[in-house]
């Protein structure tokens, strides 16, 4: 059998496992995409194989964080694990959010093991045209 072999993955899993899982205290990072699609942000986040109640999403002023803790899968007595590369434990990010975003209306849906949270950019700093007014005549400045 052919195997390719990727030595930075390799040091990669190698330094997870010797760190070990993630804690309520030092958790693991999580993968994630960030992007704007009309008038609102999506921001994405990788977290296969976590429960939809296992993810905790808190906003504080202008802070968002979000948890997810991957719980070791129940497995029968006469299981021997060959090979265990998945990590687990608790993964965590944090987001400094612009003044911008209308925190109060954010949208979160999991699917597929993705993550996906939406949020509007606020009324008041949506683009808007400012009218002009016209005087109702010419004044001078005398002195």
């Amino acid at each position: 059998m052919l195997m390719r072999t990727d030595p930075i993955r390799e040091l990669d899993r190698l330094a997870q496992q010797l760190m070990g899982p993630g804690t309520w205290s030092r958790p693991s990072p999580m993968p994630m995409d960030a992007y704007r699609e009309g008038d609102q942000y999506v921001v994405a986040f990788d977290l296969p194989g976590v429960s939809a109640d296992a993810i905790d999403i808190d906003v504080e002023r202008n802070m968002l964080t979000i948890k997810a803790e991957r719980r070791p899968a129940t497995k029968a007595d006469d299981v021997q694990m060959e090979l265990s590369e998945r990590p687990l434990g608790v993964f965590s990010r944090q987001i400094v959010l612009a003044d911008t975003l209308d925190t109060e209306h954010i949208q979160a849906d999991y699917d597929a093991g993705v993550l996906t949270l939406r949020i509007p950019i606020a009324e008041r700093a949506k683009p808007r045209k400012v009218a002009i007014g016209v005087g109702s005549g010419r004044k001078e400045i005398s002195g």
